[in-house]
């Protein structure tokens, strides 16, 4: 994290930053962005609370633009300390509640550690503080990315579709389409002249989805953010997802293009053997079915959009105020958009073809009959 300079609002000391350590937020800024900056005494009050011994280091992680990241190096070991910046402490609460169910069935996330007195966080001037055990992994960037990785990313995707099947507690839908065509209307009126041809574009979108998004299709407990920065790997191996922040009930499928978008494509255009390995991954824990592998277009064109919208609501969000404007650059997803669309070469057609041609009727009707007979046992 590179630090700028602290400032104190009423009495609650932040500090500016740029993001610099991760590789999809790479080269973007907060112009003022607020984040919590502990003393030496606090975090010390923290390790006592914690049980962690001393504290021989400490070191800030930035990651994501909504909560603070410490990493604490301690006679008991190396910890992760988050604050939430703009969650609820009901939000807080569900996430905390998730990662603990998916931590029980041995899904690879973020380990929660309670303190002496069997609390799963703290609070401190209406920010939720929790700490887990540090992973360690390393994030990757797309250009030094393995086929094995890619295909490792799409078996752990798979296993959190699987394992979450069991979760029954209600965690809104994030990534519904009304959610983000709202955003798209509340943003739209604010996009300036020059911009003409993107609202075209986005305003086609938005009709062209309204008509040909498929609802009916297996939903369950989706990541929804499932970029590159929030995977953890050693090595080949995955070993942490992190950043549940998102999570919610989705379709899978939506969840799985969020994916495409993210790990298959290379700036340019979407590489089709980085398709295949992801899918590959993924199928060998759960098959799609021909439902979801007829959507799937539809559905990488719905997380273009979404990401699309919300890059340019968070940056026109304060037309009026730099510095709480964020300049995250939208043309990322924008130009997969277009190409989605079919406006511009970029690898569509291969994925096309592949979606075409993937659904295999006797496998999916095997992994069927397994599911059925593991419910009625």
């Amino acid at each position: 994290m590179i630090a700028e300079n602290v400032i104190d609002i009423r009495g609650v000391k932040y500090i500016k930053a740029q993001f610099s350590n991760s590789p999809r937020l790479k080269g973007w800024s907060i112009n003022v962005s607020l984040y919590t900056v502990l003393e030496k005494r606090e975090i010390a009050q923290l390790a006592e609370d914690y049980g962690l011994g001393r504290v021989s280091k400490t070191e800030g992680i930035v990651n994501a633009p909504t909560h603070t990241s410490y990493r604490l190096d301690t006679a008991k070991g190396r910890y992760v300390l988050r604050i939430d910046e703009v969650k609820s402490e009901i939000d807080v609460r569900r996430e905390i509640d998730l990662l603990l169910y998916l931590r029980k069935h041995g899904f690879p996330c973020p380990q929660l550690v309670v303190d002496r007195k069997g609390r799963p966080y703290h609070e401190r001037d209406g920010r939720c503080l929790a700490l887990y055990k540090f992973v360690d992994g390393h994030a990757r960037e797309a250009r030094h990315l393995t086929f094995a990785q890619i295909e490792n990313a799409g078996r752990v995707l798979a296993d959190l579709h699987v394992v979450g099947k069991g979760y029954k507690k209600g965690v809104d839908n994030r990534f519904n389409f009304e959610r983000v065509a709202e955003v798209y209307q509340e943003v739209r009126d604010r996009l300036p002249g020059y911009f003409k041809r993107i609202t075209r574009t986005l305003d086609e979108e938005v009709a062209y989805l309204e008509h040909y998004l498929e609802g009916k299709l297996p939903k369950g407990i989706i990541h929804g953010d499932l970029f590159l920065d929030n995977i953890m790997f050693r090595g080949e191996k995955v070993v942490s997802i992190i950043e549940f922040e998102q999570a919610s009930r989705g379709k899978y499928i939506f969840d799985l293009a969020t994916a495409v978008n993210a790990l298959c494509f290379d700036g340019e255009r979407y590489d089709l053997k980085r398709f295949e390995a992801l899918i590959g991954g993924y199928e060998s824990l759960r098959t799609l079915s021909l439902a979801e592998w007829d959507a799937f277009p539809n559905e990488l064109r719905f997380s273009a959009l979404r990401f699309t919208v919300n890059l340019l609501s968070e940056f026109f969000a304060n037309p009026f105020d730099d510095s709480k404007r964020i300049n995250k650059d939208f043309r990322e997803f924008y130009d997969r958009l277009r190409i989605l669309r079919r406006e511009r070469e970029g690898g569509m057609e291969g994925l096309l073809m592949a979606m075409a041609t993937g659904y295999d009727y006797r496998k999916y009707q095997k992994v069927r009959a397994i599911e059925k007979k593991g419910k009625s046992s």
